[in-house]
């Protein structure tokens, strides 16, 4: 099957059109694991309260990365035809990039189960991203999340998928 914007089929839309929750009652129980990340630009002096440990609301970076875990499990909750997952694993890392002055976000997600965990592993940066936007927000209004991707994903069906590499894989 092509990838042509013509041959591509949505997953989420019935032969009628409307939406619809894919039924995955046929499809195999495998191990499933997705790897996402995003990033947050802020100024060098906000960085360092939080790479210090400096920021008057304590560790914002254990505050984030609890967000983002509470995230991927609620993502059912959150976008409208995902399904419940049962999460065997979520991890949430921060890499604090001082010559960019921007945070790195990567979320991994893993299960054994019958659809892929993509969704859970994107939710969980994105909310990872938004929790250290609120709890740094105060001190810089101007932060800027961006770069939200999948990084790779594996399980079921079609196997390993990696995201191109970039020549600028650093946004």
């Amino acid at each position: 099957m092509s990838n042509s914007p013509d041959s591509v089929q949505l997953s989420h839309v019935n032969q009628k059109g409307e939406a619809n929750m894919v039924d995955v009652t046929e499809k195999a129980m495998t191990s499933r694991t997705a790897v996402a990340q995003g990033y947050i630009s802020m100024t060098p002096q906000t960085l360092a309260l939080i790479t210090t440990g400096e920021h008057k609301k304590g560790d914002v970076f254990a505050v984030a990365r609890i967000a983002g875990i509470q995230a991927a499990k609620k993502c059912s909750d959150l976008i409208p035809l995902c399904h419940p997952l049962m999460l065997s694993k979520v991890q949430v890392d921060f890499e604090a990039d001082s010559d960019n002055s921007q945070v790195k976000v990567t979320a991994l997600c893993r299960l054994t189960g019958q659809t892929g965990v993509e969704m859970e592993a994107l939710t969980a940066v994105s909310v990872a991203c938004l929790t250290l936007f609120d709890m740094c927000k105060a001190a810089d209004p101007a932060m800027e999340i961006h770069g939200i991707k999948v990084l790779s994903k594996e399980g079921g069906k079609t196997g390993l998928w990696q995201a191109p590499t970039m020549s600028n894989d650093n946004p």
